[in-house]
């Protein structure tokens, strides 16, 4: 499992500007489970490609981590602060976000067992796999059905459909930013946190929300022209809920929103 931060802007701004010192300070205070990697895409200008930048060491202390989210500016960026799932290493090639065909995504869950994950994949697309994680192959499921897909949105929500009616319980979370646009999948109406997940972060001072609501994802508006989403536990920036069970996509042009609902085709 992991915390995703994502920004929208209508001009460049650095992920700490977006959100504020504090906020981001919270965030980073998360690794004290959340700590097994980070990573870090970015959009500089609206019509480029999304670059990327991860580590499998924690992100608290980095300098790498602080120079990414206060010296670069982004007209829209996605954070992630990884909690390995038991069995997966911990490792670069593992850090999201993962980058492919000029998209890059982050996931927030756990897809098990894999096996039929595996059996969804072509052959070519499986064996550009370099890491051995469940999300890097929730993400080529996606890429599969940008194919036929009208745009990047629609292929996502279709591949949540997709992987929804193989795990019905599992938490399909994930921020994916290309095409212009800021996608979010709040996908998560059955995850629950493992009784040893719980036991993890009872060990800690981290906020009640990881445990209330650990899958919730929320969107907030900052300043004018920034629009920001993130999962729970940290920051107050006047959140609001993002719509359950849906894909939403945030236009890098002028913020507009449009919500996807998860029905089947």
């Amino acid at each position: 499992m992991c915390r995703l931060l994502g920004v929208v802007s209508v001009n460049p701004i650095s992920i700490a500007d977006a959100v504020g010192d504090s906020v981001l300070r919270d965030f980073a205070a998360l690794t004290k489970i959340h700590g097994d990697g980070w990573g870090v895409a970015g959009v500089d200008h609206l019509g480029d490609t999304p670059h990327i930048q991860v580590s499998a060491g924690c992100a608290l202390g980095d300098p790498e981590f602080d120079a990414a989210t206060h010296d670069r500016r982004f007209s829209a960026a996605l954070v992630h602060l990884r909690w390995a799932t038991n069995g997966l290493a911990v490792e670069p090639q593992n850090s999201h976000p993962f980058l492919a065909d000029g998209v890059a995504m982050a996931h927030n869950g756990s897809i098990k067992p894999m096996a039929p994950l595996d059996d969804l994949l072509e052959p070519a697309v499986a064996a550009a796999l370099r890491g051995t994680t469940d999300s890097e192959r929730y993400f080529a499921v996606i890429r599969q059905h940008r194919r036929t897909a009208p745009n990047l949105a629609e292929a996502v929500r279709r591949a949540v459909v997709q992987l929804r009616q193989i795990y019905p319980d599992a938490s399909l979370n994930a921020l994916i930013l290309g095409e212009g646009t800021l996608i979010v999948v709040d996908a998560h109406a059955h995850s629950r946190l493992l009784d040893e997940d719980i036991e993890e972060i009872n060990g800690t001072d981290l906020p009640a929300e990881h445990l209330e609501d650990y899958f919730a994802l929320r969107i907030a508006r900052p300043a004018d022209g920034v629009v920001v989403v993130a999962s729970t536990g940290f920051g107050d920036l006047g959140w609001e809920p993002l719509a359950a069970e849906s894909v939403t996509a945030i236009s890098m042009r002028d913020l507009t929103v449009e919500q996807l609902p998860l029905v089947a085709d």
